[in-house]
């Protein structure tokens, strides 16, 4: 007599969740349509398994965008630690600008979510993470003294209304650009410990 199937273990639900939210994230960032029954096959599960994580196509949006937005807010101590605060800066607004691919197609479904933003229990934390580049940038000297945050925050907010299939990437970059301009306390001064820009976003953070 053949045995039963054994259960799934807590540690094969987790993988499975992780595993479809990686998938997810790839998907979605390429095509804000993407449908839950490719990313299930692509994630190697099944469309009921996906179900069980992620109710609905909302649910599943909310947890990736949750996900990416605690990424980002932890990100920021990480990057002042092994850099200045001006390449940090730079640094943290290239990841930025990856995510905001990913919200560009999922936008609406956030919005709706979290009242568009007006609820979002993500909001503090993000304006404060900003606070302490700024604060840091402000305390070398590299970044203007007295920036507000959240004035920051709605520049940072185009990169989510720039379409990837349209020169999106390109565009982030000079955006970023002269953002970053714009917060330096001396934007013509040549600063050795900035790094490449926003370009070599990666090259040192692991």
């Amino acid at each position: 007599m053949t045995p039963p199937p054994a259960k799934p273990t807590r540690k094969d639900a987790l993988s499975n969740r992780e595993r479809i939210l990686t998938v997810a994230r790839e998907a979605l960032t390429a095509s804000g349509t993407a449908s839950l029954t490719a990313i299930a096959r692509d994630a190697g599960v099944g469309i009921g398994t996906l179900y069980r994580h992620f109710p609905t196509r909302e649910a599943l949006v909310l947890e990736l965008y949750r996900t990416e937005i605690q990424q980002l807010i932890d990100r920021v101590p990480t990057l002042l630690a092994t850099h200045p605060p001006l390449a940090a800066m730079r640094r943290w607004f290239a990841e930025v600008a990856h995510y905001g691919r990913l919200k560009f197609g999922v936008a609406e479904v956030i919005h709706a979510a979290t009242n568009d933003g007006r609820d979002d229990e993500n909001y503090d934390p993000f304006v404060r993470a900003i606070g302490l580049l700024l604060d840091a940038g402000a305390a070398d000297g590299t970044l203007k003294p007295g920036l507000d945050p959240e004035d920051v925050l709605l520049q940072l907010s185009v990169l989510w209304r720039l379409d990837p299939a349209r020169g999106g990437e390109e565009r982030a970059e000079r955006i970023l650009t002269l953002i970053v301009d714009g917060l330096r306390a001396d934007p013509h001064r040549a600063d050795p410990a900035d790094g490449a820009g926003t370009r070599a976003a990666g090259d040192a953070d692991g």
